[in-house]
């Protein structure tokens, strides 16, 4: 096992009322994945390094601790996806 297999990721998400974004962090180095769910079910994601204080961030904008499976789910969204 890698060292970076044996990262636990935080997650984080806001609602707002008409899409949703998804927040992963990893702890050790403050990498991440936001994620952007839009109505349609279009989703955006983008890779951003984060500093420290983007837990204190997190708070002030309202974001909440989430499930990594509903995070994990999102990015594999395509995957699930079926064409007729």
């Amino acid at each position: 096992m890698g060292k970076k297999d044996a990262i636990v990721f935080k997650y984080f998400k806001r609602v707002f009322d008409d899409y949703q974004v998804l927040v992963s962090v990893n702890p050790i180095d403050f990498s991440g994945i936001e994620l952007i769910i839009h109505p349609d079910g279009r989703i955006e994601k983008t890779d951003i390094q984060f500093d420290e204080d983007i837990y204190e961030d997190l708070e002030v904008d309202e974001f909440k601790e989430s499930s990594p499976l509903e995070f994990q789910l999102y990015m594999k969204k395509d995957f699930f996806t079926r064409e007729d």
